[in-house]
């Protein structure tokens, strides 16, 4: 898989980008990750990518030339499954979405900033809008890290134990049950007898109860229709 960052703060994503599942994803040639800098593609001295809206107001807009060329450019190298824009008022990223991207090939991901982007840009070049939550952040590096991560990890061979994924929270629209390990006691609290039994079965049946059970009390929203 290949991930292309379009950011005009690059330095914000070095470090997420460059450390734990995301870095050996890397190191194992699973994953390619490369973050393109906007102002090389500014075509002006000084750099800039970002204009005053037309009509008035308040902020800066990223102007639609810069981005037009950087995206050709990389169209130009190879044919990509989603140009997505990570904006306040796209879809919300979710789990669903995460193993939806795992399994295409290559994607650019816009990192928004100021106001927004230059509405044709929005309209002509990009595939899929995404939020990943219902708040402002002053940029949209940090949302293109996390869901960079949350896409990697689920490319088989990431993670040594590929099974650990399919337990992780909201899949099937469950949270995680409790998980413990050694000791079996500390000051008096003890692990659930059950998973010191041996039997699988229930061991499972047990798991999967406890999923049910934080679902309806944390998040009841997810369990809505079924």
């Amino acid at each position: 898989m290949r991930i292309d960052i379009i950011t005009v703060l690059p330095e914000l994503l070095e470090s997420p980008l460059n450390h734990s599942i995301v870095q050996r994803a890397k190191k194992k040639g699973l994953a390619e990750i490369n973050i393109i800098n906007l102002r090389d593609f500014s075509s002006d001295k000084h750099k800039s990518v970002d204009d005053y809206p037309f009509g008035g107001g308040p902020g800066m807009v990223m102007k639609v030339e810069p981005i037009y060329k950087a995206i050709k450019h990389l169209k130009s190298e190879r044919e990509y499954d989603e140009i997505i824009y990570t904006s306040p008022d796209g879809s919300l990223f979710n789990q669903k979405i995460a193993n939806e991207l795992s399994l295409k090939q290559n994607i650019i991901i816009l990192a928004g900033h100021y106001k927004g982007i230059d509405q044709r840009v929005r309209d002509q070049l990009v595939t899929r809008e995404i939020s990943v939550g219902d708040y402002v952040l002053s940029g949209g590096e940090i949302p293109a890290a996390l869901i960079t991560d949350a896409i990697v990890r689920l490319i088989p061979g990431v993670i040594s134990d590929e099974q650990s994924a399919l337990y992780d929270s909201f899949q099937d629209n469950l949270l995680a049950p409790p998980v413990y390990t050694r000791p079996a006691e500390f000051r008096g609290w003890k692990v659930p007898d059950i998973l010191l039994s041996g039997n699988t079965p229930e061991i499972e049946k047990w798991r999967h109860e406890q999923s049910l059970q934080r679902t309806r009390n944390l998040r009841p929203d997810l369990l809505e229709g079924e």
